[in-house]
């Protein structure tokens, strides 16, 4: 039985009624809402259910959707602007080309959603679980996802450039040409995972696990990987100069034609490590 459900706003006009009507459901009444164009901005929908519902082109940027279950919903091309989406569940949402521009997102749920061109330009995603989420393409600049979930998840040519992403699990993830340039990835998990192609210029990846990754022709200029793990790592034709590799554990490697000249490899285990063409000039031993 249909009842009158309204739609409350934030700041200034909080709690005043900015959408109503007549619907068997909050998500009846937000997808009838959507149909006929009416801007959701500031609408509060915090704890609602949202599952499933069909979101596209949504105009809900600074809502409150903190807590929220979007579990499977179309949100591809919706406006979500700093919207609150802390806690909230997005798992197996398609949310694909949506403007997610600072929008605060930690510690959602977001396993397998799609973000594919998604723009995340400092979004909070701080503890997020986005294992096996699709972000290729996606806009992450100076995103904050410290201590997120991305285990296989599937990033390529991925904008996380500046992105705050210490003690991140990013095990066996597709990083392929992604730019981490300037990102800190300080203590971060990329076991497995292939950055082949990737940037990682000035990157901080001080005591992060690397180990057994492609980073074959990454561009590792600057970095800073003192006391990272990059055993077994495939860092052939890497580039790699005035990086600090100091107490790196370097030990099977393929440096295969890398470039590390004029870096710091004070206190670096190379036992077992592939040297065959690499440039070492100006070393730090």
């Amino acid at each position: 039985m249909p009842k009158k459900i309204n739609i409350k706003g934030l700041g200034a006009g909080a709690n005043e009624c900015i959408f109503s009507g007549e619907a068997n459901s909050v998500k009846e009444l937000i997808e009838s809402a959507i149909d006929a164009g009416v801007d959701l901005t500031l609408a509060q929908l915090s704890g609602e259910d949202l599952s499933f519902a069909n979101l596209s082109n949504a105009k809900l940027s600074s809502a409150d959707l903190s807590e929220a279950n979007l579990s499977g919903a179309s949100l591809d091309r919706a406006h979500l602007t700093v919207a609150k989406l802390d806690r909230a569940n997005l798992s197996n949402a398609n949310a694909s080309c949506a403007g997610l521009l600072g929008a605060r997102l930690a510690a959602a749920k977001l396993v397998e959603i799609n973000l594919t061109q998604a723009n995340l330009c400092g979004a909070n995603l701080c503890g997020a679980d986005l294992s096996k989420a699709n972000l290729s393409q996606a806009d992450l600049s100076r995103a904050i996802l410290s201590g997120a979930n991305l285990s296989k998840a599937l990033l390529p040519f991925a904008d996380l450039s500046g992105a705050d992403l210490f003690g991140a699990k990013l095990k066996k993830a597709a990083l392929s040409a992604v730019d981490f340039s300037r990102a800190d990835l300080s203590g971060a998990d990329l076991s497995g995972a292939d950055l082949s192609g990737a940037i990682l210029s000035g990157a901080r990846l001080n005591g992060a696990n690397l180990s057994r990754v492609d980073l074959s022709f990454t561009d590792l200029s600057g970095a800073h990987l003192s006391g990272a793990n990059l055993s077994a790592a495939n860092l052939t034709g890497a580039y790699l100069p005035g990086s600090d590799l100091s107490g790196a554990d370097l030990s099977g490697a393929n440096l295969q034609g890398a470039d590390i000249t004029d870096s710091d490899l004070s206190g670096a285990n190379l036992n077992g490590a592939n040297l065959d063409g690499t440039k070492l000039d100006g070393v730090k031993r």
